[in-house]
């Protein structure tokens, strides 16, 4: 099965973020659903994730399965 147009639109939507976290995603495809994998920092980007590829959805469903990771202060000694 080759990808649809809205699947192209979908990927390049992370993959041209200019935000590098964004990048480092993943998605998973079908012709029903968009699913957003993957870890970022805070909230706030995993909400610019989904708004990047809400535009190409072309009718399907979008699940967000960001992880949102805080990374451990760094402990000064």
């Amino acid at each position: 099965m080759s990808p649809t147009m809205e699947h192209t639109r979908a990927t390049q939507a992370l993959h041209r973020s200019p935000i590098p976290a964004l990048r480092k995603l993943s998605l998973e495809e079908t012709d029903d659903v968009v699913v957003i994998n993957g870890r970022v920092s805070s909230y706030y980007l995993k909400q610019l994730a989904q708004e990047a590829v809400m535009p190409a959805l072309g009718g399907r469903q979008l699940r967000n399965r960001v992880a949102v990771v805080r990374e451990p202060a760094l402990q000064q000694g």
